[in-house]
């Protein structure tokens, strides 16, 4: 698998999120609802990492960080997406630079 076959996946549950909400009478979200349900999961992810740092009690820490950190890569693809970025081509783009960067160490 790769990260064309992951993209269409999330855009996939995207769209079976889109036609639940339609069901339900609300709107399809956007970039700002996408960004907000991220920033949740961020906050959910903090709280896991705590806990793998013994800093929180939890049960099924790494199994839910696990599942925390998909739900936030589904959040960053679904959010590219929508405002049009090509992740791939940017994702690749940015490790040239960021290595380019740290050549100098």
């Amino acid at each position: 698998m790769d990260f064309k076959d992951i993209e269409k996946r999330g855009l996939e549950i995207r769209e079976a999120y889109n036609k639940l909400n339609a069901h339900d009478g609300h709107k399809p979200w956007g970039s700002a609802e996408y960004t907000q349900g991220f920033v949740g999961d961020v906050g959910d992810l903090v709280k896991l990492v705590m806990a793998k740092n013994n800093f929180r009690h939890m049960t099924d820490v790494d199994q839910k960080l696990a599942h925390e950190l998909s739900d936030c890569l589904w959040s960053v693809i679904v959010l590219a997406k929508t405002l049009n970025i090509d992740l791939e081509k940017e994702f690749l783009k940015t490790m040239d630079q960021l290595e380019e960067k740290i050549k100098i160490y």
